[in-house]
């Protein structure tokens, strides 16, 4: 065990969890409804958070190699997202994406044969390269019909799910009720705040209530104190995946 894993650390509960996850979802929103320029920045900043913090939840050596290695490439799709043109706003994530995991790969390398945590190391880097991308689809999403209030909507789902997370009961029973009213929230939001129909609302909104959920159980499962980078980039990281969900879902059944 490395001296990294025996020093003590504040344990912080899931309300600063859902309270980072909160606040970015009002950054996004804000940069929205302000100007692309200010949704890049924040998006930046959201995959950049994720990439520092990824590491700390992990619990895996080489800390700043790696989050520059899952950061950089999300920060990159962020950039791509916001300036390429239309309608190709995602086309550079799927290579940033490749960048990073290849990226992870040549760092288990370079650290050489017979190091601690090699395969956690690589397979959970990886997916932190995913969900570091996925934030671009907040652009994607802003840029793709100038409907804004599909990503609002999108906002309200995630911010009703991240609530029900913070609810101290067991996960059987929080994960179904996170589910139903991020479900009950889309619809509610789509008709308050704009014209999307009640169906695709619903759908949207249980997909990211089962996303936000089951972040909520990678915490539990981790079954050990969170500092605060892990915080920080378990509260931004299913509020970056929930971008890609939203643009997606606006394409297939909206649009």
């Amino acid at each position: 065990m490395t001296a990294d894993l025996q020093t003590p650390v504040r344990s912080l509960g899931s309300w600063t969890i859902g309270l980072f996850g909160m606040a970015g979802l009002a950054a996004i929103i804000a940069g929205v409804y302000s100007s692309r320029e200010a949704l890049i920045a924040v998006a930046v900043i959201v995959a950049l958070a994720v990439g520092i913090g990824w590491p700390h939840f992990l619990r895996i050596p080489a800390k700043k190699t790696l989050a520059a290695v899952i950061g950089l490439p999300g920060a990159g799709s962020a950039l791509a997202a916001g300036l390429v043109p239309a309608p190709g706003f995602l086309d550079w994530t799927p290579a940033f994406i490749a960048l990073g995991m290849m990226a992870v790969f040549v760092v288990q390398l370079i650290r050489g044969t017979g190091q601690a945590q090699r395969l956690e190391s690589t397979l959970g880097c990886c997916a932190g390269v995913l969900l570091s991308c996925l934030g671009a689809g907040w652009i994607a999403g802003a840029r793709f019909n100038g409907v804004r209030e599909m990503l609002l909507v999108a906002a309200v789902s995630a911010a009703v799910a991240l609530l029900a997370g913070l609810i101290r009961w067991p996960d059987s029973i929080v994960a179904p009720l996170g589910i139903v009213l991020a479900g009950l929230a889309g619809p509610l939001a789509g008709l308050v705040f704009s014209d999307v129909a009640v169906l695709p609302a619903a759908i949207f909104g249980v997909v990211v209530g089962a996303v936000l959920v089951s972040f909520r159980r990678l915490v539990t499962l981790r079954g050990a104190p969170l500092n605060l980078p892990a915080a920080l980039s378990m509260g931004l990281a299913p509020v970056s995946a929930v971008g890609s969900l939203a643009y997606f879902i606006d394409k297939l059944l909206i649009y």
